[in-house]
């Protein structure tokens, strides 16, 4: 493979396109590839609160503060300077499919590269699936090449979408960008709950995050350990119902819902361990956060490949006992010995490689 530096100098035209800037996983990857070759990104809309931080010279567009809907109108507009001679990036399967749409009609002349966030088909039911169904339809014929996160998610992608040919859909590692997430864990720390000895986990506060799993496993555990307390970073619409079975197994003080927070980092680094009891991912990317910061990691195995990483615990989804026992052994093990290659495993995972790899791919 090229290096990446004449990979950017042969394909300079890259422009990377999401839908809105808030800190999930796969806005962040996108964010990262940006980054790594210097490349314009555009969000469809620019939300309120916990958005993805950008430096000085790294200046995205955004469309709109409105509605998703006038962004996805207002793109039109927008990317109308990248209609030719661009190769241009998206994630998210509704994106994909209009950006795919505007190919077909003939509107883009520039080669579409669709990155897969997540297994729809596999985590969507009725007419939300429906819905993706038609999408992908519409629009992704024109893609000059699929991205899937793991050999689990190609397989399973190519398994409902028949009519894209199998060369086309390829599958690449998340990146990590491990020289800033080494960086922002080194923040001090001056939380009154850190001050005992405490897991964590770290996700939008939905169904499938398994946090209900979670909180019972760790109901599980309590006595054994009764100076652990459990800490989860995030914000969504179950937090209500989280904070309900906490109160119902009595642990107000001992599982504590934080909130979103900007750098949830310093917190891996401090934990005891870091779980994530998600029942179905793309990928989880704040899994490669934690192992890169802590080498006591859990994991159900909610994606293809996490069995992979090296000296993590795994657990199948969805099940109180296993993620119990999960948790206990990574709480008794020597993690030191597993530390060289976790480090190894992250460091062939880094953005430039990424970014460098999907370029000579196309």
């Amino acid at each position: 493979m090229k290096p990446v530096t004449e990979m950017v100098a042969d394909n300079k035209n890259v422009l990377f396109v999401s839908m809105s800037d808030v800190a999930n996983g796969a806005e962040n990857v996108l964010a990262m590839a940006a980054r790594a070759i210097n490349a314009p990104i555009i969000f469809l809309q620019k939300i309120k609160k916990n958005r993805l931080t950008f430096s000085a010279n790294q200046q995205p567009v955004y469309i709109t503060d409105k509605s998703m809907i006038a962004g996805f109108l207002g793109l039109i507009k927008s990317i109308k300077p990248y209609r030719r001679g661009f190769i241009i990036i998206s994630t998210h399967s509704y994106l994909n499919a209009y950006l795919g749409f505007l190919k077909r009609i003939g509107y883009l002349k520039s080669q579409l590269i669709f990155r897969e966030c997540t297994s729809v088909f596999k985590r969507y039911r009725g007419l939300k699936r429906l819905s993706y169904k038609i999408a992908y339809k519409i629009g992704y014929r024109a893609a000059g090449l699929i991205i899937c996160q793991t050999a689990l998610m190609r397989q399973q992608f190519l398994d409902e979408i028949t009519f894209v040919q199998p060369e086309r859909v390829i599958v690449k590692d998340n990146p990590i960008d491990l020289e800033k997430t080494l960086a922002k864990a080194e923040r001090p720390l001056n939380d009154p709950d850190t001050f005992s000895d405490f897991i964590c986990s770290a996700g939008r506060l939905i169904p499938e995050k398994g946090f209900d799993v979670l909180i019972r496993a760790f109901n599980g555990i309590k006595d054994q350990y009764p100076d652990l307390n459990l800490l989860l970073f995030g914000d969504g619409p179950q937090k209500e119902k989280l904070a309900a079975l906490i109160k119902t197994y009595n642990l107000q003080g001992r599982i504590l819902l934080k909130g979103w927070i900007d750098n949830p980092l310093p917190y891996f680094k401090k934990a005891r361990a870091c779980v994530v009891s998600s029942l179905k991912e793309g990928f989880p990317n704040v899994l490669l956060e934690m192992a890169a910061v802590n080498p006591v990691i859990v994991s159900t195995l909610c994606a293809g490949g996490i069995e992979a990483i090296p000296s993590i615990e795994t657990a199948e989804v969805n099940d109180v006992n296993a993620l119990t026992a999960a948790i206990k052994k990574a709480l008794h093990k020597n993690a030191a010995p597993g530390k060289k290659l976790v480090d190894q495993y992250l460091s062939s995972r880094a953005p430039d490689m990424f970014i460098s790899s999907i370029l000579s791919a196309l």
